[in-house]
């Protein structure tokens, strides 16, 4: 199995976390939910950070069988939405951001 993370790093604009969240939940989340074929799609948020490492507010991370099922859903037309929300996201939320992708191989 393969799973793919977007860490979402940077800081976020003064008491606008639980905004953040409500914009996650309702437009990002339904999106990212489609990603299909898909085994799991985990939505995780910031609760306590490492004092001398980056900040990451946000964490996405979806969990395929494969790499064939993995760039069947990074070819989704719900990928493409939620790609496209992004700038949205980014100015409403952040005063600074950073996206990194990253895939892990596992059992």
């Amino acid at each position: 199995m393969l799973t793919k993370y977007a860490f979402f790093a940077g800081k976020l604009k003064p008491d606008c976390e639980a905004e953040m969240k409500t914009f996650v939940d309702e437009n990002l989340a339904p999106l990212w939910k489609q990603f299909q074929p898909s085994r799991e799609v985990r939505i995780l948020y910031g609760y306590e950070q490492e004092p001398k490492g980056p900040t990451i507010p946000l964490v996405l991370a979806v969990t395929y069988d494969n790499q064939a099922a993995m760039q069947q859903a990074m070819a989704s037309k719900a990928r493409h939405q939620a790609r496209d929300l992004l700038p949205e996201f980014y100015e409403c939320f952040f005063e600074e951001v950073t996206l990194w992708h990253y895939i892990f191989e596992h059992d």
